[in-house]
């Protein structure tokens, strides 16, 4: 790619003198969020071998441009603060200069169409709309871009988020960002970059898969003509993501996976591989990864166990995956719809999860997470996490979508009784119990919750043969 190309998207977001020599990369635009209390790489291009000047707030660095024509300086941590910073870089004469710029809180946003699903298009948008008016609330917009090569740069610009601007931007990380900026006395900047209907694999680097004899299959791809660009791995990781590391963040939030429903025993190996990837790609450590459980839908064709199976597969993510949380759906879904329009409460409940573990909030995070069982008779008692103040049936009617099996692994509807912070199944049907299981279909809708309201995650006893394992 030439350095003209690259530098179009710079050019464009921030003020520049006509003949500059030198930009900054696109997330360096007007009414952007730098992050708070940590180092900041700032880069940008230029002509080869130029001598270049760049300041933030009261700090100034200097630097060579690379051959590539690339450059790329460091800043101290700078405080949370509402009051606009200058970013400037120059070369000589030529100087480019980045308006209201504010210091917070950062994450990006990414998925697939129900994390890119728009403001304008959920329950209540009018009235969400119309109340979206925080000067210090500002959403980057990754264009869509499908890439065979690395790009080094993304197409995006930010916005400051009213209620004429608001309507095409991300739901859900607004409704993020929204509690967050209830919650703290901070700017908060989202990083959008979505894509629906695409698979976790097109979000993860190539060369992540290219050492793992087991992924073969899915590299294969890459190449395969009648795989749409959007689709294949790693073209939305090159065009999407790579450009926009190593800019610095608190952490990231997903919503992602009914693309990668008939392969859900492969996802247990595919997310946190993702996941592993941009947390190398931003060099800032494990940074936090919070995610949604897909809500509950008729998948039509397949067999109505693939979508418990990727449920598993994501609750196996967080159980295994360091700084990750998973916010469960299962009751703001809508099994005829993909599409479920209530994002302010997956926004809110993704929020939980940072205001806990990042932002030192005491609040509930989490439903009722599977942990353990334990057979006694004829009777299999569960216990979870985050149960410790109880649980209840939301609708106050017995437990719904419980089901047993013995040697025979054949299930049978159960009953289910709640015991403090425990559940105690059983069924007169199966005497000597093997194995139980929660909403284990694409269109369960479970009334398990915890007693602070927060749905149950679907899971399973036991380990017998996943109905997708053998999908590639």
């Amino acid at each position: 790619m030439s350095i003209a190309l690259l530098l179009i998207p710079s050019l464009i977001s921030a003020s520049v003198e006509p003949a500059a020599k030198v930009g900054f990369a696109a997330i360096f635009g007007d009414h952007m969020v730098v992050q708070a209390g940590r180092t900041l790489p700032v880069w940008g291009f230029s002509e080869p071998f130029l001598p270049i000047t760049v300041r933030l707030a009261d700090q100034t660095r200097t630097t060579l441009s690379a051959p590539d024509g690339t450059w790329r300086v460091t800043f101290s941590p700078l405080r949370a603060s509402s009051e606009p910073i200058p970013l400037e870089a120059s070369s000589g004469d030529a100087k480019v200069a980045v308006r209201d710029v504010v210091v917070g809180e950062v994450w990006i946003c990414s998925g697939q169409s129900n994390m890119e699903w728009p403001l304008s298009a959920t329950d209540h948008a009018q009235e969400d709309i119309a109340s979206a008016n925080d000067n210090l609330l500002r959403i980057f917009t990754v264009k869509n871009t499908a890439s065979e090569t690395a790009l080094q740069d993304v197409t995006g610009q930010w916005t400051v988020v009213t209620p004429a601007s608001a309507g095409p931007l991300t739901a859900i990380g607004y409704f993020f960002a929204k509690s967050l900026r209830v919650n703290l006395d901070s700017p908060v900047g989202m990083i959008d970059t979505t894509w629906g209907g695409t698979p976790v694999e097109a979000w993860t680097p190539a060369s992540a898969f290219e050492a793992r004899p087991d992924l073969a299959s899915v590299l294969e791809r890459r190449n395969n003509p009648q795989v749409g660009a959007p689709h294949r791995p790693g073209y939305l990781y090159d065009g999407m993501v790579r450009g926009l590391a190593p800019f610095r963040i608190r952490g990231a939030i997903w919503y992602q996976g009914e693309s990668n429903v008939s392969r859900a025993w492969q996802y247990r190996t595919l997310f946190p591989l993702m996941i592993e990837e941009w947390r190398a790609a931003w060099k800032q450590g494990a940074f936090p990864f919070y995610f949604a459980q897909i809500a509950p839908f008729r998948y039509g064709s397949q067999n109505p166990e693939n979508c418990a199976e990727l449920w598993e597969a994501q609750l196996h993510t967080y159980r295994t995956t360091p700084r990750t949380g998973m916010a469960v759906t299962m009751d703001i879904g809508n099994v005829s719809d993909i599409h479920p329009r209530n994002k302010r409460e997956v926004g809110r409940r993704l929020a939980l999860w940072a205001l806990a573990n990042d932002y030192g909030r005491e609040v509930v995070c989490s439903g009722p997470l599977y942990r353990s069982s334990k057979i006694e008779g004829s009777a299999v008692w569960i216990e979870f996490d985050f149960a410790e103040d109880g649980l209840v049936a939301s609708d106050g009617k017995p437990l719904t979508h419980f089901v047993i099996a013995g040697q025979d692994r054949v299930f049978h509807e159960a009953k289910a009784a709640i015991v403090g912070s425990k559940i105690r199944v059983s069924s007169d049907a199966v005497r000597q119990p093997l194995s139980v299981r929660f909403a284990w279909r694409d269109d369960a809708v479970p009334n398990l919750v915890s007693r602070n309201g927060l749905p149950a995650s679907p899971f399973r006893t036991d380990d017998w043969p996943a109905v997708t394992r053998e999908n590639r």
